[in-house]
């Protein structure tokens, strides 16, 4: 397939699957196609300052309608930049008193990794949509609490999982599910950058810090999508590090694992604090798919036998069409696109990993 071909499938592949999506959404009774979603951001750090909040100002079916900060000068200048009304603006003290806002729909959980949990499990029981970004959590038992929360209280929740919402990541998926290169023979997939920051939530163990967890997903997402298989075993592992001084108790810089997949196909992952590294190989029968980046947020672009896969667009289209998605599914009662279920998918391999760059065993999945 020639680039522009290329392209216009993707573009009409995007068109029928937002009209799919927004019809539900049209039939509901007592629901008008204006209707957007009341999303609540808990935790304002870069990501929601940076990406998250400017993409709900492009969102059409959801929109920044309330905050939960612990700082006070933030509430103020939030407050002033994006017209939140003092009703909607939370501490993590009076964080439980958002059950009874209806501005609020959705609480979307974007803490350090060792708070995700708690907060996902208080937005379910305050009666909300919980939305959380990746990791998950610190162990596959917080993920599996999380998700009866939400089982229990009726409400969704979904992982901050941009790139499956992104239409050059769905488009490898697509061909690897569809064999149209025959079957996959092997992954090779890295993520990384260099982090100089010493006193960040990421540098500490206790709150959920090291390269596997935060970075480490991406490879670990890069190797089951671009398999279309779970993992069976994690072989071998690794963590290092060179600046211990950083990097303390065994927390981990860098991280390098295989895995095993049904079939003797074998997948190896690196992720770090300490290199720049952002690629996805996924070598088939009849030809490989080459993903560089394959996780930036400006963009994921590749390429194979079949054509060039680059779909492109502006930061911050990934999270606009992400929440958006989320959106849909919520006001359509549809299923989540990446469910609790997915992210623990992958806290369980993260777990395998680092018992088996302990152990210098296989571990079993």
């Amino acid at each position: 397939m020639n680039s522009l071909s290329r392209r216009t499938a993707l573009k009409t592949i995007a068109l029928s699957s937002g009209a799919v999506a927004l019809a539900p959404n049209l039939l509901l009774p007592g629901n008008s196609p204006q209707k957007r979603l009341g999303v609540a951001l808990v935790g304002l750090g870069y990501y929601s300052t940076d990406l998250l909040a400017p993409a709900l100002q492009q969102t059409k079916h959801c929109h920044l309608a309330g905050i939960v900060t612990g700082t006070p000068s933030k509430a103020e200048s939030w407050s002033k930049k994006y017209n939140i009304p003092d009703k909607n603006i939370y501490n993590y003290e009076n964080f439980d008193d958002i059950a009874d806002n209806p501005d609020i729909d959705v609480i979307y959980v974007v803490l350090p990794p060792s708070m995700h949990c708690e907060y996902s499990i208080r937005a379910a029981n305050a009666g909300k949509h919980v939305w959380c970004e990746k990791p998950m959590a610190i162990t596959e038992e917080e993920c599996q609490r999380m998700i009866d929360a939400c089982k229990k209280n009726k409400r969704s929740l979904a992982i901050g999982y941009r790139l499956q919402h992104e239409p050059n990541t769905q488009e490898y998926m697509r061909i690897v599910r569809q064999k149209l290169l025959g079957e996959v023979n092997y992954v090779n997939c890295a993520a990384g950058y260099r982090d100089n920051r010493t006193n960040h939530w990421k540098q500490k163990k206790e709150m959920g810090g090291g390269a596997l967890y935060d970075m480490g997903v991406y490879p670990i997402q890069g190797a089951r999508l671009g398999s279309a298989m779970e993992p069976t075993a994690v072989v071998s592992a690794e963590t290092s590090t060179t600046r211990p001084e950083i990097y303390k108790n065994g927390l981990d810089e860098t991280a390098v694992a295989r895995l095993e997949f049904p079939g003797g196909v074998f997948a190896d992952i690196k992720t770090s604090f300490g290199e720049n590294i952002n690629f996805l190989d996924i070598e088939c029968e009849k030809g490989d798919i080459n993903m560089k980046p394959f996780s930036a947020y400006a963009g994921v672009k590749g390429k194979s036998p079949l054509g060039e896969i680059n779909h492109p667009y502006r930061v911050p289209w990934q999270q606009v069409k992400q929440m958006d998605d989320d959106a849909l599914a919520i006001m359509g009662g549809k299923p989540m696109l990446v469910p609790g279920e997915e992210g623990q998918r992958d806290i369980r391999i993260v777990e395998a990993i680092y018992k088996a760059a302990e152990s210098g065993q296989t571990v079993k999945l």
